[in-house]
């Protein structure tokens, strides 16, 4: 008996790569809406714009929270960027020196203040005056939430230096060396300017970070005029048995944050470009 001839298979037809994602890009529209839908359904919007969005008490909040809690949280974050950008650089230098004891040094603190919590750092400040009896921190609540910032934010900007510093390329130095400056004139007056040029958007990173950081400050039991951001809308939620006051701070933070963030982000993309 003769083979039958075989009949050839109906081709499968076969999703175009562009359908493929139209059609993962659909489904992924619709599991958003239904949880969108979810939350919606779900939450109770009455009761959510009483306990933080309640009006009334946003009002009680605004008078004092520019003139007092955010001013001192400007003051706080400025002088703790101030202290870690002036220690920062120090231990930056330290931490390339050739002089192996200055290394060492270097080493052990930028391990030790990043290893530790922000707020470990803050309860130990506090009990400085049992530990080392009658010294004071300079200009008393303000130097010492400075101090809290400068410390931590030191450990962190000495490393955003380091970098910098050996990103400047040798020549620089061999150029400047070549023209009869000493060592320590040519890494004042030609490596270090370079370095903090480069740096400079990473720097306003960590300044963003000292700002959101100085609510640490409220563990030093600041009260009264030296109240920042957190403490203050710590207080009148407590006062007012509701968490609006806490909202309001929250945005004031993110007034602040998101336009330095966008300052970052630009710089950052103007740097590249001129690279």
């Amino acid at each position: 008996m003769a083979d039958q001839p075989k009949t050839a298979e109906p081709a499968r037809a076969r999703l175009s790569p562009r359908k493929k994602q139209r059609i993962v890009r659909g489904i992924q529209y619709v599991v958003l809406v239904l949880v969108l839908v979810g939350v919606a359904s779900y939450a109770d919007w009455g009761s959510l714009a009483q306990n933080f969005a309640k009006a009334e008490v946003a009002q009680e909040a605004l008078p004092e929270l520019f003139t007092v809690a955010l001013k001192n949280t400007i003051v706080y974050s400025v002088g703790g960027f101030v202290i870690a950008f002036v220690l920062g650089l120090v231990f930056a230098l330290m931490r390339i020196s050739q002089v192996r004891p200055y290394r060492w040094i270097a080493i052990v603190y930028i391990e030790i203040f990043r290893g530790l919590p922000a707020l470990l750092i803050f309860l130990m400040i506090t009990f400085l005056p049992l530990a080392l009896p009658g010294f004071a921190v300079p200009g008393g609540t303000y130097g010492q939430g400075m101090l809290g910032l400068g410390l931590v934010g030191a450990a962190y900007q000495a490393e955003v230096f380091r970098a910098g510093l050996q990103a400047v390329p040798k020549g620089q130095t061999e150029a400047a060396r070549s023209l009869g400056m000493s060592a320590s004139r040519a890494q004042f007056t030609v490596v270090i300017p370079q370095a903090i040029r480069m740096v400079i958007p990473p720097t306003m990173n960590q300044f963003v970070a000292l700002l959101k950081d100085s609510s640490l400050v409220l563990f030093l039991g600041v009260s009264g005029e030296y109240v920042e951001l957190a403490k203050f809308g710590n207080d009148l939620a407590s006062q007012y048995a509701n968490a609006t006051p806490i909202m309001v701070t929250g945005v004031t933070y993110l007034i602040v944050t998101i336009p330095l963030g966008y300052l970052v982000t630009r710089l950052g993309g103007r740097k590249g470009r001129t690279v």
